[in-house]
């Protein structure tokens, strides 16, 4: 199990899971994002039938409420975690250098393929927002379903070494 540790974790802090805060898809290309409660996630699909939920490198896309927030205060900006266009946000775990790693979500288990790289969309959502997601893996990573299943907000999120 990966636990989070803030920062006083000597027995003077909570200890929280990582965990699933948000789910989103889209319909189609440039579409509103909507959000979810909960999921299935498929080999087939993705999740929940997202416009992107083909099978291949990029199927499912995951960001770090911490990522996040790092991008949003170098571009001096406060915006929705859906201006990403990620299908999942998480909290608790750092993804930097992830690639080839095993995410899973509930019962849901996703292979880390790459680092998701901003794209112009990005920077038509606000200026500087390409180059505030350009370090650190802050953009969050792209994912292959290995296996699918349903998947809830809250659900425990670990970060498994493959063997």
């Amino acid at each position: 199990m990966v636990l989070y540790y803030p920062a006083d974790w000597f027995g003077f802090g909570e200890v929280r899971v990582a965990q699933l805060l948000g789910i989103a898809i889209r319909s189609k290309k440039r579409a509103e994002m909507q959000l979810l409660q909960t999921a299935t996630v498929a080999l087939e699909k993705g999740v929940a039938d997202d416009f992107r939920g083909k099978p291949g490198m990029r199927q499912v896309t995951v960001l770090t409420r911490e990522g996040w927030r790092a991008v949003c205060d170098a571009a001096g900006i406060d915006l929705p975690w859906t201006t990403r266009r990620a299908n999942l946000l998480i909290e608790g775990l750092d993804l930097q250098a992830s690639q080839g790693r095993i995410l899973k979500v509930g019962e849901v288990q996703l292979l880390i393929t790459r680092e998701t790289d901003p794209c112009e969309r990005m920077e038509e959502a606000y200026k500087g927002m390409f180059e505030a997601m350009a370090h650190n893996w802050r953009g969050g990573v792209c994912c292959r379903v290995l296996q699918g299943g349903e998947i809830t907000l809250g659900d425990k999120v670990e970060l498994i070494d493959v063997e």
